[in-house]
């Protein structure tokens, strides 16, 4: 072997550190290839052989018969100068594994053009090539798995731009692969929709928040179906998105359903709230027959009345009919069952309603629209709003797991004691709350003003929900 230069003694030294590639080098004088200990174990020969030099043919017997030819070309043109040496092989010595092999090497000319040699390296590319098999064959999977969806899945680059729908989108929407990449997918949406959903995907890019919005797509046959697109990031270990995977689902049938629902409930509301007028009225005209009957039949109106004002709180709104201001809150609708026994808004209230709100459902109104009713009717009849000096006072309080409603009256006339006979009203009023919400109530007849207090489960009045956390 021609001796080496100190320069080569120190990349042989280094290529030997690394332990991933070795040395080789093909003298044109001799027609012999010389290569150090890792660049023969990578093609199963002997060291000695190596250090001693070679013919091509003996040093890479054990390249992998059908790699051989590509290796002679990718030779014969390095030394003819037309391409670098670059190629990639696989050597499979006997009883030892096969090694895939990246050879790359530089040809060294004299004046005249000549090719004197042709030094490289060797490396072991095993491991990355086994990375890459792993690799295709995770994508084969995602892709086979894909295919199989009902839904249309996508996935793209950092940056945002679409390069993969799976085969639903395409069977959904008939839009070719390559017209789908990039931005093209948006040409599918409605175009009163596709605004929002480009500000939404662009906006999720910017951030790295999920991705999701509701848009008409066209299909395939030109109609247009709801859809609910959703996106999430695929990030590093760094923290860097890698790509971004999402899926389109019809939600159309799903939708439309819900709509008629929704129109449905409307209607059915808006048909309670005229019986609730219908029985009103018909209340009013029987008791024109029976002037004996008119306080039984006010009572009843005011009971009616207050549950036409609870329906009408709870009930599902349109945008049309939704009242201003409308909030399903607990004071809010206490606030408004209680609105007409206090009616001057340009002095201080005589009711004050405060504390801790709380959301609540349709099924709650009732009984709490009865029990404030009663309440407020009494007061206005005997306690402290039958006096214009009288003031009542509502406060909503948390104790633990129990949710406390405090009525307190004061300044009104002096109370003696708790009435000689309990009223109807009330009584409804107490098995309304005990009944449907589970809550207990106290009441206390002190000389300034009665007090009530009512106690629910803290989950009462969001019994769709369950109790509260």
């Amino acid at each position: 072997m021609p001796s080496r230069s100190w320069a080569e003694e120190r990349l042989a030294l280094a290529l030997e550190a690394s332990g991933i590639a070795g040395a080789w080098d093909w003298d044109a004088e001799t027609n012999l290839i010389h290569g150090d200990a890792r660049a023969c174990a990578l093609h199963g020969m002997d060291p000695a052989l190596g250090r001693r030099g070679a013919p091509g043919p003996d040093l890479l017997v054990h390249v992998v018969p059908e790699d051989r030819a590509a290796l002679d070309r990718a030779l014969a043109s390095a030394l003819a100068g037309r391409t670098p040496l670059n190629i990639a092989y696989r050597t499979w010595p006997p009883g030892g594994d096969v090694t895939w092999v990246q050879l790359r090497g530089r040809v060294l000319r004299d004046d005249r053009g000549t090719a004197t040699r042709l030094a490289g390296v060797a490396l072991d590319i095993s491991d990355q090539k086994d990375t890459e098999a792993a690799l295709r064959e995770s994508e084969a999977r995602f892709r086979a798995i894909a295919d199989t969806m009902p839904q249309a899945v996508w996935s793209t680059a950092p940056d945002g731009k679409a390069d993969y729908f799976n085969r639903r989108w395409h069977e959904m929407t008939g839009i070719r692969p390559v017209e789908s990449e990039g931005a093209g997918w948006l040409e599918a949406v409605h175009p009163e929709d596709r605004a929002l959903a480009r500000e939404r995907w662009l906006r999720a890019v910017e951030v790295g928040d999920p991705y999701e919005v509701e848009y008409r797509l066209r299909t395939a046959n030109g109609d247009w179906r709801w859809v609910l697109a959703r996106g999430l990031p695929v990030r590093n270990a760094r923290g860097r998105i890698t790509r971004w995977f999402g899926t389109c689902t019809d939600i159309h049938d799903i939708r439309s359903a819900a709509e008629e629902r929704e129109v449905l409930s409307h209607e059915l509301s808006h048909r309670i709230k005229n019986i609730f007028s219908v029985i009103t009225s018909l209340i009013s005209l029987s008791a024109r027959g029976f002037p004996e009957a008119a306080g039984f039949a006010a009572d009843l109106r005011g009971r009616v009345n207050a549950l036409a004002r609870a329906h009408e709180f709870a009930r599902p709104h349109s945008q049309a009919s939704r009242p201003g201001h409308h909030d399903h809150t607990l004071l809010a609708f206490l606030r408004e069952v209680l609105a007409s026994y206090d009616p001057i808004a340009d002095e201080e209230p005589r009711i004050s309603i405060a504390g801790e709100d709380r959301r609540f459902d349709d099924s709650a109104a009732t009984p709490l629209a009865l029990l404030f009713h009663e309440l407020a009717t009494n007061a206005a009849k005997y306690g402290a709003l039958s006096v214009p000096d009288g003031r009542v006072a509502i406060r909503v309080e948390v104790e633990g797991e129990e949710l406390l409603l405090r009525w307190r009256e004061w300044d009104g006339p002096a109370v003696a004691g708790p009435p000689a006979h309990e009223g109807f009203g009330t009584r409804l009023a107490t098995v309304s709350v005990q009944g449907q919400l589970g809550g207990r109530i106290t009441r206390h007849w002190r000389p300034e003003g009665l007090e009530l207090e009512a106690r629910l489960p803290a989950g009462a009045l969001d019994r769709r929900r369950g109790p509260r956390q």
